[in-house]
């Protein structure tokens, strides 16, 4: 939007990118949450029911087409902001842990980074003058790559925990043919009509 700050513009933008490349979901860059959506998508994401909810990327999740609309943000004419730099950090932290487990990927690659690099720091080491300083470094490298990939290990059951808990439906239907709508969208409804149809028969 024109009229704000040169920080907002560059942390929006380097957040956008960013989570583009650490998640598996095509997030659209430089959007807001202001969309029209046809009813089919508001019942899917009235289905996931999220409690910390990152909507731009939620829409992206359920997977129907989306196209954009070019427009230009004018400056405001009154009023200020009412997303500070803290519900900016909250909204890129929901954001992020909504959609990528790449923080917790971290601790595994610096974890095995660690662990090798301790490993051919030793056979330098034994190759040439090995003493009690070197082989600390090397024990301390060592500890430190066993420790991290222990806490990335673990982080990545915990995430497969969080994911399961949120309640995602497995599969999303675009598009059914012969099959009543009511049967996608309300399956008891369409249950206890079926019942009480041949109840009168």
């Amino acid at each position: 939007r024109d009229g704000e700050s040169l920080f907002k513009k560059i942390t929006a933008a380097a957040f956008y990118r960013t989570l583009k490349h650490i998640t598996s979901v095509h997030i659209p860059v430089d959007t807001g949450d202001f969309r029209l959506m046809d009813v089919k998508v508001v019942n899917q994401l009235k289905r996931m029911n999220e409690p910390d909810p990152f909507v731009r990327g939620m829409v992206s999740w359920v997977g129907f087409k989306q196209t954009d609309v070019t427009y230009e943000r004018q400056e405001r004419v009154a009023g200020t902001t009412k997303y500070p730099l803290r519900k900016m950090i909250r909204l890129a932290m929901d954001g992020i842990t909504s959609f990528s487990s790449f923080p917790l990927q971290i601790a595994n690659w610096v974890g095995s980074f660690s662990i090798i690099f301790g490993i051919g720091y030793l056979i330098t080491s034994l190759l040439t003058t090995m003493n009690t300083i070197r082989f600390a470094v090397f024990a301390v490298f060592l500890m430190v790559g066993i420790t991290l990939l222990a806490v990335g290990t673990i982080g990545s059951y915990l995430y497969r925990i969080f994911d399961a808990s949120r309640r995602r439906p497995l599969y999303i239907v675009a598009n059914t043919s012969g099959f009543r709508s009511q049967e996608t969208d309300h399956p008891k409804t369409y249950y206890q009509t079926t019942i009480r149809g041949r109840a009168f028969q």
